[in-house]
């Protein structure tokens, strides 16, 4: 599986990088930017992409929306990592496409379970 990380937090990108190769997946790109995650998709292709929803240069949010309006990334499975607990903000989430909306702090377990349909992690 091929995943892209976008975070402008350089520790939880790399807590992230990690996480996902354990679960045996790879990290076809680590980016800092909304913008740079979008080039990344778009050149990738991935399965997984992992998302910080407020990040420079573009929103999460608007990665997804973009991945979710082309074609040919139909399939890519969208997972949004935020410290924006509230109500709302899940449901923006949802409306641009995501798939899953993980919270920070998160655990690696709980993004385990995100990372492909029905939570059946590596």
């Amino acid at each position: 599986m091929r995943v892209v990380i976008a975070d402008d937090d350089d520790d939880i990108r790399a807590l992230l990088e990690i996480a996902v190769r354990r679960q045996g997946f790879d990290v076809v790109a680590g980016v800092a930017d909304g913008s740079l995650a979008w080039a990344a998709i778009q050149e990738h292709r991935p399965d997984l992409v992992v998302l910080d929803l407020t990040m420079p240069g573009m929103s999460g949010l608007e990665v997804c929306r973009r991945t979710r309006s082309d074609p040919e990334l139909r399939g890519t499975r969208l997972v949004l990592l935020t410290a924006a607990a509230d109500t709302a903000a899940f449901e923006r989430g949802l409306e641009a496409g995501a798939d899953e909306y993980l919270t920070k702090p998160f655990t690696l377990p709980a993004l385990a379970q995100v990372m492909v349909p029905g939570g059946a992690a590596g």
